[in-house]
């Protein structure tokens, strides 16, 4: 059975490690299809990570580690088979610059 479709954002990824999606206790998991970066500005890297709130681990890293974004671009990053994230994990982020990086992420819900 699918899940239901879901967007998270548009927001913003902040310079310090903050989750970016994380389920509600009535959620079973999600499986992540895309994420989507746009830069509103100058250019700038970001991290994305998937394990416990607030998270930038080592080894945690997803979507190719630290990703450089030019000035007003877009990065997209894709997951055909889909990234599953348990109802136990949150998807982090970091980025070099606050109130730069936009993230949109499309993803299926599976609810309990």
């Amino acid at each position: 059975m699918a899940g239901t479709l879901k967007l998270d954002g548009p927001a913003f990824i902040a310079a310090a490690a903050a989750d970016l999606l994380a389920e509600p206790a009535s959620t079973q998991y999600f499986v992540i299809k895309h994420i989507h970066i746009v830069n509103v500005g100058a250019a700038s890297t970001f991290s994305l990570y998937l394990g416990i709130t607030g998270g930038s681990a080592a080894g945690t890293q997803i979507g190719g580690g630290t990703r450089a974004v030019a000035a007003n671009a877009v990065v997209d990053i894709y997951f055909p088979q889909g990234l599953k994230q348990a109802n136990t994990q949150f998807l982090s982020g970091v980025a070099a610059d606050a109130s730069r990086l936009v993230c949109t992420i499309s993803y299926e819900s599976y609810v309990v």
